[in-house]
């Protein structure tokens, strides 16, 4: 593609964001236009398929802080009329970009951004989404994804995911772009984790919080806690453990290069919501029995000072 074609194409317009449009708001728009018109989803519309090229391109300027600088002043250059193919010679209506990044016409600036100035140009990058479970994102998986290329062809990729990544995380392919002089582009892949309904995610660790009665809390217990891979592992609450306090369970959580992480379990204690008379008498009984000590007289004091 001519350097021309590239500096006449607004970016902004075919992402659908204004000029101002932080990098947050960019990633987000981008992303869901490439949910809605990736060629996955879209097998055989022609017309998508290159909406979600063009959607592509403009994402990887402008969500690149210094292409985007680049394009910006070049863009403005042009809309000014700045930008004129030099006659021969040299003579008038020649361009002059001498004050424009350091001098050079407007195909050496837009080389710059669209994969260098010098040799046969390499394959455009291309970029996709994959969704996997949490469990995949903390033990690894592999993906098997289905990429459509310039010419309309399309073409198996198989990617490995490592272990321990994180909502948002993207993998790059090198060379499982589309093909080019100098030889293919790289595949960028954007990854969404699914959330799990009771375990959560923290560095090398994983989380989880663990309900216990009144009772447990208060007398101590021994409970068994899942783990993600299956299997249960018994932890051991001592007498009077209070609400909020965190457990670890070592060994029991991202298992990574460097070592695997732990398991945080934090106790919930559980308040009965509804007491027979029964049950009432005893707790009045308890509490008789304790003659606990004003449990906020330190809260108290702070209040007042």
């Amino acid at each position: 593609m001519a350097a021309k074609d590239l500096y006449e194409k607004d970016f902004y317009k075919i992402l659908g964001v204004p000029k101002s449009a932080t990098s947050s708001e960019i990633k987000k728009k981008y992303r869901s236009l490439a949910r809605e018109l990736h060629p996955d989803k879209n097998r055989g519309d022609k017309k998508l398929e290159e909406q979600f090229k063009a959607v592509s391109e403009a994402n990887d300027i402008l969500s690149d802080g210094k292409k985007r600088a680049e394009y910006d002043e070049a863009r403005s250059r042009f809309e000014r009329g700045g930008f004129r193919a030099p006659q021969a010679g040299g003579g008038q209506g020649a361009g002059d970009f001498s004050d424009v990044f350091g001098g050079g016409s407007p195909q050496d600036i837009f080389a710059n951004l669209f994969g260098g100035t010098r040799g046969p140009r390499r394959g455009q990058d291309l970029q996709t989404e994959s969704t996997i479970t949490f469990k995949e994102s903390i033990f690894g998986t592999t993906l098997d994804l289905r990429i459509s290329t310039d010419g309309g062809q399309a073409q198996t990729i198989t990617a490995r995911v490592p272990a321990g990544v994180k909502d948002g995380a993207k993998i790059r392919l090198k060379g499982k772009g589309a093909p080019g002089e100098g030889g293919p582009g790289d595949l960028f892949i954007h990854l969404h984790v699914k959330t799990h309904p009771i375990f959560g995610h923290k560095n090398e660790n994983l989380t989880v919080t663990l309900p216990v009665t009144f009772v447990e809390a208060a007398l101590g217990a021994d409970i068994k806690v899942p783990t993600l891979s299956g299997e249960e592992v018994t932890v051991r609450l001592s007498p009077g453990t209070p609400n909020g306090r965190v457990l670890r369970i070592k060994g029991r959580g991202v298992q990574a290069a460097s070592g695997a992480g732990d398991l945080l379990v934090t106790v919930e204690v559980q308040v009965p919501r509804r007491l027979d008379a029964r049950a009432h008498k005893a707790l009045d009984e308890f509490a008789a029995a304790t003659n606990e000590e004003d449990v906020r007289a330190e809260f108290n004091s702070k209040a007042k000072a």
